[in-house]
């Protein structure tokens, strides 16, 4: 799938130096980027979201204490 950015000119520069430096391409770099990054954003963005839900009392939340009778866990 091909994606379109705009990277700052300054991110731009240091993703050429490094590219040029190495003989790898942009996208090698940027492919890495993504990938070691995607887990850590979904974690925080979909957090944040199903918070944003409990806030508005549209996402169901459960109490602790009826989670551990309905596992039977005891005290």
């Amino acid at each position: 799938m091909a994606t379109s950015i705009r990277l700052d000119p300054i991110i731009e520069q240091r993703l050429d130096h490094l590219a040029a430096q190495t003989g790898r391409a942009k996208a090698y770099y940027l492919r890495e980027l993504i990938e070691g990054g995607i887990d850590d954003l979904e974690d925080f963005y979909l957090a944040d979201a199903t918070m944003e839900r409990v806030r508005k009392g549209t996402e169901k939340v459960f109490d602790a204490a009826d989670v551990r009778k309905d596992l039977d866990l005891g005290n």
